[in-house]
């Protein structure tokens, strides 16, 4: 029960709370009369044992208010932030759609309260609030202020004027170790309607959906600096991705072109280290107890990578990935039925070997008979247990060494992806499979053929290294994808390069990504510009040498002879263009528009260039490693990287890009 009353005058001067400045505001001479407060959505995110309230856009706020008023007493689902939450209008729950997360509490706000520390605004209760607007809505029929509220749980709100509102915490709530009766009297601030607070409010996403990209995590179950989750790190990059949608393709949204791009997370860690395996269990047997948080943080992450090169958790490592890609798939579909774009993956670090090695052994076609798999095995580049295995030909009545000789035989035809192998390196083919040098499981099918995979951060070249493969086939492209781009930060301690496997006889240099705001960063133009200014000062001084030469053998000398075009053979020995002085004429164009126009980089990407090299930021250049750690995990909230993957995604879809004006 509320207790409302009229308090009599003002707070006494002398109370300890009168320490505390309130706001100023102007009051209009005319009361307004009463108008309903207009709530807003918002929902609740548990961050390091904190709760943190947080609004919905008002797209998603008003479509939730709607099904409150309307549906009565029936239970209500609605798809809330791009349709990957549904929200339960009574239970007032919010459920992830696609991934696995503890639901958590929705609010229908209308009034809201900051204390001194706190850094924003946290909405109340309904039930608090419908009594605070009651008394709100009383306060102003009756044009009768300064109204004290008596709660229940002993907090007490005095509404001073249409504009002031305060609200006092009960002495027995306060913190033991408070002693001062300023600190036990202070006051909260209290505020009407969203509008009147300082919350960001999202916009809303776009209905249309032009791509589907799904992003597979490395090593480990945190993504970034801050020990996010993969989910947490691709709302980051698709954030970035609408924004920059906003600025580089404005045209395109007012013509109804452009809609955006889903992004959608691939957890396969938590299935690996959960209780299915037990593999947690079995290591931490037999961790030393000394340095344990290393330990844990070892077994954790670092341990991915040897887990991925053994047969049994290969093998589980590849299927949840494919199961997990096709289930998320196939629920897109059924949520978005009138979806008709292609898909794209994106593997960063290890994720990005784990999707190399499956696009490797997708399937072109399912009609494939057996017959034409083991006549044909360089058209289906997939593990030779897939093809026919010891099982099959024992059923046939071979005898052992027979058998081993086929198989064998069968593995060493398969190399369809790589050349160059070391013959020195004793393999055994009984766990081996030749073709890529990965350890022989049975790779799973995709349901669609991606069009695009971007690695970012990826020790793919470094592992194909490993596995002794030289090489790789400038014919070669994944079966069922047609485009790969390899893009890495320069200080990437884990990631390597793709096109010196392809190109071992031209020494290329990496495509750079531009900055998305249209141009270099300032250290590099400045680097550049003082490369040029040596440049110059080099053909000012040899130009100065060439002109003092000049008025000398322009003197009376019948010795020299004429060239065609009455130039000495001595003018053009020391002219700068000459080769004579042992310097190469200068290039009109850059080396990196020259390499990225001309050369020819495979087909692993359509002929077109495969490793793209990010900006370093200029703080980072002061020490590359001391940065090397971030840039690792850098490309999640990277606007260079996610306008990379839109301007390819969009470049496709025939829509142009556009530099916003600086």
């Amino acid at each position: 029960m509320v207790v409302l009353q009229q308090v009599s005058g003002v707070l006494n001067e002398n109370s300890p709370s009168s320490t505390f400045s309130f706001e100023l505001v102007d009051m209009d001479p005319a009361q307004p009369l009463y108008q309903p407060v207009k709530p807003h959505w918002f929902y609740c995110r548990r961050i390091e044992s904190k709760d943190l309230w947080l609004p919905f856009s008002r797209e998603d706020s008003e479509r939730l208010e709607q099904a409150c008023t309307t549906s009565g007493n029936e239970e209500v689902m609605v798809a809330v932030e791009g349709e990957r939450y549904d929200v339960r209008v009574l239970e007032r729950q919010r459920y992830a759609v696609y991934w696995d997360q503890r639901p958590s509490e929705v609010r229908r706000c209308t009034w809201f309260y900051k204390g001194d520390k706190d850094t924003r605004y946290v909405p109340y209760p309904e039930e608090f609030s419908n009594s605070l607007e009651e008394a709100y809505m009383i306060a102003v029929t009756l044009d009768e202020w300064k109204r004290k509220l008596e709660f229940p749980s002993g907090e007490t709100v005095i509404l001073h004027n249409p504009k002031l509102f305060m609200q006092y915490q009960p002495i027995t709530l306060q913190d033991e170790w408070v002693s001062s009766p300023s600190e036990q009297t202070r006051p909260r601030t209290v505020k009407r309607s969203v509008d009147n607070i300082t919350a960001e409010i999202p916009d809303g996403e776009p209905e249309k959906i032009d791509h589907l990209v799904f992003m597979v995590h490395g090593i480990g179950p945190a993504c970034d600096i801050r020990f996010r989750s993969i989910i947490q790190c691709v709302n980051d990059f698709r954030s970035a991705s609408l924004s920059l949608l906003g600025s580089h393709y404005r045209r395109g949204q007012e013509e109804g072109r452009v809609g955006r791009v889903e992004f959608l997370p691939v957890d396969w860690h938590s299935a690996l280290h959960g209780d299915a395996t037990g593999v947690d269990q079995d290591i931490q047997r037999i961790t030393l107890p000394s340095i344990s948080r290393l330990r844990h943080f070892t077994n954790d992450t670092l341990l991915d990578l040897f887990f991925y090169n053994s047969p049994t958790y290969c093998q589980t490592i590849v299927d949840t990935v494919a199961s997990e890609v096709n289930r998320l798939h196939s629920l897109f579909k059924q949520r978005h039925p009138e979806f008709t774009g292609a898909v794209s993956v994106v593997g960063h670090s290890l994720g990005s070997l784990i999707l190399f090695d499956l696009l490797t052994n997708q399937k072109i076609g399912s009609g494939e008979t057996e017959m034409d798999e083991c006549l044909h095995p360089n058209l289906h580049p997939v593990s030779p247990q897939a093809l026919c295995d010891d099982t099959d030909l024992a059923a046939l009545g071979l005898p052992l060494g027979p058998r081993k000789k086929i198989l064998n035989f069968i593995q060493k035809r398969q190399r369809p992806l790589l050349r160059g192998q070391s013959s020195t390196s004793a393999v055994d083919y009984e766990y081996f499979d030749v073709g890529i040098g990965q350890v022989s499981i049975n790779y799973p099918q995709l349901a669609f053929h991606p069009q695009a995979f971007f690695a970012f951060g990826s020790p793919i070249g470094m592992f194909l290294t490993v596995r002794g493969l030289k090489r790789i086939d400038p014919n070669y492209s994944f079966p069922t994808c047609k485009n790969f781009y390899n893009i890495y930060h320069p200080f990437d301690p884990v990631a390597y390069r793709i096109e010196p496997m392809i190109v071992s006889e031209v020494d290329l240099e990496p495509m750079l990504i531009p900055h998305h705001k249209g141009r270099k960063r300032m250290h590099l133009e400045l680097k550049e510009s003082l490369t040029r200014m040596s440049t110059d000062l080099k053909n000012n001084v040899l130009g100065s040498f060439r002109t003092a030469w000049q008025s000398l053998v322009r003197m009376p000398a019948p010795s020299l002879p004429q060239t065609e075009e009455g130039e000495t053979s001595a003018e053009r020995c020391i002219s700068p263009e000459s080769t004579c002085v042992g310097e190469p004429p200068e290039s009109t164009g850059s080396a990196e528009e020259e390499e990225g126009h001309q050369v020819q980089v495979g087909m692993l990407n359509g002929g077109r260039r495969i490793d793209y090299v990010l900006q370093e930021a200029p703080i980072e250049s002061f020490n590359e490693y001391l940065f090397a750690i971030q840039s690792h995990l850098c490309y999640w909230e990277s606007e260079d990287t996610a306008l990379l993957l839109l301007k390819e995604i969009y470049d496709k879809l025939g829509v142009a890009f556009e530099q916003p004006p600086q």
